[in-house]
């Protein structure tokens, strides 16, 4: 076996041993090789295993490796194993998500003046699902916590780094939602994609050094069935579920 295979079969058991993404600085640093040839050696595994068509693929995430099976595969496999219950997101989680995605390091003020409505608990929720992560603080006045996406959102929106985000454009129109309005609720909850695009560009200076938290378990994104209930009560508060 030539040291470039002995470096991809050992890249391979790391893979499988550790289940989660692994870094290749870290698969570099247990076989005592530099990190660029580690990561040379992972994306040969890629380009192999899509090649002959392997059941199992390698899949990147922002730097890191893991296996994931083939998605042409997902019938045979759903055949014989149990579903898993599904962890649904509302449409006032995939609003603020879509903030945080496209505008991070953001401000839960900054996400309540685009979305029109508080948005503590919507962003509590996407926390506890590992969908969001806070990213230190900003240097502004009260020094407010920054928040970002986490790795476990790529890998659940099949990203290989926040780059690949679509367009604001190519999507405002299938992401938009403004719910039914009554006599007693007049408010329309929506994702303002003018001023999210107007401000994305601004320069930051409130941005404080980040850190990193653990990831949640797997989710699916599915639209609600219907509006909340109390959204035409006079008394609902002006905060939003997860």
């Amino acid at each position: 076996m030539t040291t470039r295979n002995m470096i991809k079969s050992a890249l391979e058991s790391m893979m499988f041993v550790w289940g989660d993404p692994l870094d290749a600085g870290i698969a570099a640093n247990a076989m005592n090789i530099e990190k660029p040839e580690a990561l040379e050696c992972f994306r040969e595994l890629m380009r192999e295993y899509d090649e002959q068509e392997r059941g199992v693929r390698v899949r990147e995430v922002n730097g890191k490796y893991q296996y994931v099976t083939y998605d042409g595969n997902y019938d045979y496999i759903r055949s014989i194993v149990a579903p898993a219950k599904e962890r649904r997101l509302t449409q006032a989680a995939l609003e603020a998500l879509a903030i945080i995605a496209y505008k991070q390091p953001v401000t839960k003020s900054e996400i309540d003046s685009i979305r029109g409505i508080r948005s503590e608990r919507v962003i509590d929720g996407l926390i506890a699902k590992g969908l969001v992560e806070e990213r230190g603080r900003s240097n502004a006045v009260g020094r407010p916590i920054l928040y970002g996406t986490t790795d476990l959102f790529l890998t659940n929106f099949d990203l290989t780094t926040i780059k690949e985000l679509p367009q604001i454009e190519d999507i405002e129109e299938s992401i938009q939602y403004v719910p039914p309005m009554t006599a007693m609720d007049s408010r329309q909850t929506r994702i303002d994609f003018e001023k999210l695009e107007r401000e994305e560009d601004e320069p930051r200076s409130d941005v404080a050094t980040p850190h990193h938290d653990g990831a949640a378990e797997p989710f699916s994104v599915v639209p609600p069935d219907e509006p909340s209930a109390d959204a035409s009560r006079p008394d609902a508060p002006e905060r939003d579920d997860d």
